[in-house]
């Protein structure tokens, strides 16, 4: 299984039945998960507190440390579906309206390799 194989559909079901099997879905109200996300995004930015944006982009050519990563970027992505499951949220319709407010908010030909208006590269 791979991304270009497997749907949001899926991991949400993997994720709903994880949940069910522990029981756990009692402490899974939505502050809850909302917590446990922010948590495991700290743990994720640990690993790049004091490197470069240079030495972050590196992080891919060493597995034992891209392993680490990918297992925190996985906790939070965990806890993001459980919330979607928890909050009946279509997340690729979430997504595609999200990203649509942001074309509007951030048009490509003004913002072209800008990352912001106070940006005066």
């Amino acid at each position: 299984m791979s991304d270009s194989t497997t749907t949001i559909d899926d991991l949400k079901r993997l994720i709903d039945d994880f949940v069910d099997r522990r029981d756990w879905r009692q402490f899974h109200a939505p502050k809850n998960l909302a917590m446990s996300m922010a948590i495991e995004s700290a743990e994720l930015m640990e690993h790049f507190q004091w490197i470069s944006a240079e030495q972050s982009r590196q992080i891919g050519d060493d597995p034992q440390r891209l392993e680490t990563v990918a297992d925190e970027l996985a906790d939070v992505l965990c806890y993001a579906l459980a919330m979607a499951n928890e909050l009946r949220l279509d997340l690729s319709t979430a997504i595609r309206r999200k990203m649509a407010k942001n074309e509007q908010k951030y048009p490509a030909e003004e913002y072209r390799g800008r990352f912001g208006p106070e940006d005066k590269r």
